[in-house]
């Protein structure tokens, strides 16, 4: 387990696919109020392969850690592929089994990914 929160700990620090993209065929962003975790995900998809995904945003250790591996992992996949991602592939790539107040934190990067992919351009939610 030491090494899993290692993982996350060095992925809240040093965080993959961090940024912004400069013209995006996909983004969405959601916020959770409760916790004050807010990402923006940026896609560029082409022929429904992801050649690029980034994020930006605030979050706690859990969901900067799940965006970052959320975006790696959706580079070089197919936009079919990433829709199917769900709760159980998240806490397999971040290695843990969550309660339920972390899983919000983990699964809110997945809800942008799938909002981005939901096929509007600039979608939001608050």
């Amino acid at each position: 387990m030491s090494a899993y929160r290692d993982l996350i700990f060095d992925l809240y620090k040093q965080p993959l696919n961090k940024g912004r993209l400069e013209h995006p065929t996909h983004r969405a962003r959601c916020h959770n109020p409760v916790c004050g975790d807010d990402i923006t995900m940026e896609l560029d998809v082409d022929n429904n392969m992801i050649t690029r995904a980034t994020f930006h945003g605030t979050g706690c250790a859990i969901c900067i850690a799940s965006a970052s591996l959320l975006t790696e992992q959706a580079t070089k996949s197919t936009t079919d592929n990433m829709r199917k991602f769900g709760k159980d592939e998240v806490e397999q790539l971040l290695g843990v089994t969550l309660g339920p107040v972390r899983l919000k934190c983990a699964l809110l990067p997945l809800e942008t990914l799938h909002k981005a992919l939901g096929g509007s351009h600039d979608a939001a939610t608050h």
